[in-house]
């Protein structure tokens, strides 16, 4: 019998990283240090998550996974062409990573506040740090070489 890798979640309120096993994804469970529940249903989330000014905080910097910013805006080709890698991701990593689009003309104090002066951008948060920034429509092999150490 194979076995499942299982997901790591970190604690909202200690940050603390805990093993999710894939048969208990759904199901709110406790953290091992604090004892905080842990409400997995958005290890099963596979499309990105649209971001705003307001819930950027709450949604990326608050994440119990790794994420990927895609500051984005409608206009930018460059930016339509990196719109299917983005999904796929949300789909391949689902559980792994957190993947999020942010519309960098509709969101001008979260863009600023990351100095995102060239789109398309990736922005890569741990722990509700800003970890990596990525400039450019990258090939989906060089954007995924960049989120593994996060998503091991």
């Amino acid at each position: 019998m194979a076995s499942v890798t299982p997901f790591m979640y970190r604690c909202p309120s200690c940050r603390t990283r805990n093993r999710i096993p894939a048969d208990q994804v759904g199901k709110t469970g406790k953290c091992g240090k604090c004892g905080s529940p842990l409400a997995t249903a958005d290890l099963r989330n596979t499309q990105p998550v649209m971001l705003s000014d307001q819930n950027f905080s709450n949604l990326i910097l608050n994440s119990p996974l790794p994420a990927i910013v895609d500051c984005w805006a409608p206009w930018c080709s460059a930016c339509k062409a990196l719109t299917p890698i983005i999904h796929d991701l949300a789909s391949e990593y689902a559980g792994r990573l957190r993947v999020g689009k942010l519309n960098v003309d509709a969101n001008p104090v979260t863009a600023s506040t990351y100095n995102t002066l060239s789109i398309p951008t990736l922005l890569i948060f741990d722990a509700g740090y800003l970890r990596d920034t990525l400039i450019g429509a990258l090939p989906k092999q060089e954007i995924i070489y960049k989120i593994l150490p996060y998503i091991g």
